[in-house]
C-alpha cells in the first residue's frame, strides 16, 4: 500500500469519489463522517466500485476526543484530507455561528493532533468563496482574496489562514489548498453521486431532482446580474476530475514534490457558464425537460467567477477534461439510478 490516509467527510459528495481514486491508486484509507449530509450506505457502493470497504468511524471532527481517540486507534495515518465542513452558502447566512463552530473547530482539532501524533501531511478542502466577487476575471491563485460573501466562504478564507499561520510555525507539517470551483456530476458507475439531505443547495442535484419529478420547478436566483443572460456564472468542473486532484496533491506531499509548505492551487475547468447555459446544457445532453422560475437573487451568492487553471496545469500535471455535457448525464445516471427510473 502507498500510505494509510485519513478523509474526513470521507461519506460525502466529494469525498467518496477522491475515496475512490485513492484505492484505486493503492492507499488505504480511512473515512471519518458524522453522517449529517450523507449516508452509510455511501460505503458498499465504494466498495462495489473499487472491491475494497474502507475503514469508518462516526463521529464529527469538531469532537476533540474523539478525534484523538482515532489519532490513537490508527497510528499510521500519512496524511489527512480534510473535506468535513457544513458547505451550503446560503444556510450559512441564516445560521452563522453553527458554521464556525463546525467548519473551524473541526481544522484546529486536526492540526493539534497532527502536531501531537506526528501527521505531517494534510490537502485542505477550500473554494473559490475566498476570491469574494473579483475585480479581475478569471481568477488566478495570486488574486487578492476578498470578504467573503457569506460565513460558509469565511470558514474557508480563515481555516486558509489558520494553516498558513500553522505550517509557519510548525514546518514539519505540509500543506495544499485546494480551491474548487463549482463540482458536479457523478461517478461514471452512478453508484456514488450528489446526494444531499432535504432541499439541495446546489444547482444540479436540483436540476436532477426536478427533472425526476421530485422537486417542484427549479428557483434560478436572479435574472438581472451583469451577464449575458442575466444569471449568475460559474465554473463547473466534474468530480471526478476533482477528485483526481487530491490524489495527485497527496502524492505531492508524500513523494517531497511541493515547492513550499504551503502551497494553493485554483480546480476548475477554466470556463464560466451561467445557470441557464446548465440548465440548457442539461435538457440538450440528457433530453429531458423540466420547469423553472426565475426568482430574487439569492444572499450570499456572487454574480460570476471562474479559474484560471494554468498553475494547477503546471505545476500539478492536472487538467479537467470531462465535458460539461457528460458530466450532466453523469448526474442525470445517478439520479435516475438512485429513483429507480429506467
Amino acid at each position: 500500500m502507498a500510505g494509510k490516509i485519513l478523509v474526513t467527510g470521507g461519506t460525502g459528495y466529494i469525498g467518496s469519489h477522491t475515496v475512490v481514486e485513492l484505492i484505486e491508486q493503492g492507499f488505504e484509507t480511512v473515512i471519518v463522517d458524522d453522517l449529517s449530509n450523507s449516508s452509510v450506505d455511501v460505503l458498499d457502493n465504494i466498495e462495489k466500485i473499487t472491491g475494497v470497504r474502507p475503514a469508518f468511524e462516526q463521529f464529527n471532527i469538531s469532537d476533540t476526543i474523539k478525534t484523538e481517540a482515532c489519532f490513537q486507534k490508527y497510528a499510521d495515518i500519512s496524511a489527512i484530507v480534510h473535506f468535513a465542513a457544513f458547505k451550503a452558502v446560503g444556510e450559512s447566512v441564516q445560521k452563522p455561528l453553527e458554521y464556525y463552530h463546525n467548519n473551524l473547530v473541526s481544522l484546529l482539532n486536526l492540526l493539534n493532533c497532527q502536531l501531537k501524533y506526528k501527521v505531517d501531511n494534510i490537502v485542505f478542502s477550500s473554494s473559490c468563496t475566498v476570491y469574494g466577487q473579483p475585480d479581475v476575471l478569471p481568477v488566478t491563485e495570486s488574486t487578492p482574496r476578498k470578504d467573503a460573501e457569506s460565513p460558509y466562504g469565511n470558514t474557508k478564507r480563515v481555516s486558509e489562514d489558520i494553516l498558513s499561520d500553522t505550517i509557519k510555525a510548525h514546518p514539519q507539517i505540509k500543506g495544499i489548498a485546494l480551491r474548487y470551483f463549482n463540482p458536479i456530476g457523478a461517478h461514471p458507475s452512478a453508484l456514488i453521486g450528489e446526494l444531499p439531505l432535504g432541499v439541495p443547495q446546489n444547482l444540479v442535484p436540483f436540476i436532477t431532482q426536478s427533472a425526476a419529478g421530485v422537486r417542484g420547478p427549479l428557483s434560478v436566483f436572479g435574472n438581472d446580474y451583469n451577464t449575458p443572460d442575466g444569471s449568475a456564472i460559474r465554473d463547473y468542473i466534474n468530480v471526478v476530475d476533482l477528485a483526481k486532484a487530491h490524489v495527485i496533491a497527496i502524492e505531492r506531499l508524500l513523494d517531497n514534490k511541493h515547492k513550499n509548505n504551503f502551497e494553493i492551487f485554483n480546480l476548475g475547468t477554466g470556463n464560466g457558464l451561467s445557470v441557464l447555459e446548465i440548465v440548457n446544457a442539461f435538457i440538450k445532453s440528457t433530453g429531458v425537460n423540466f420547469n423553472y422560475k426565475i426568482v430574487d437573487r439569492r444572499a450570499g451568492d456572487v454574480e460570476k467567477i471562474w479559474a484560471d487553471t494554468t498553475f494547477a496545469n503546471n505545476e500539478l500535471g492536472w487538467k479537467a477534461e470531462t465535458s460539461i455535457e457528460d458530466t450532466l448525464i453523469s448526474a442525470w445516471e445517478w439520479e435516475k439510478r438512485m429513483r429507480g427510473l429506467s
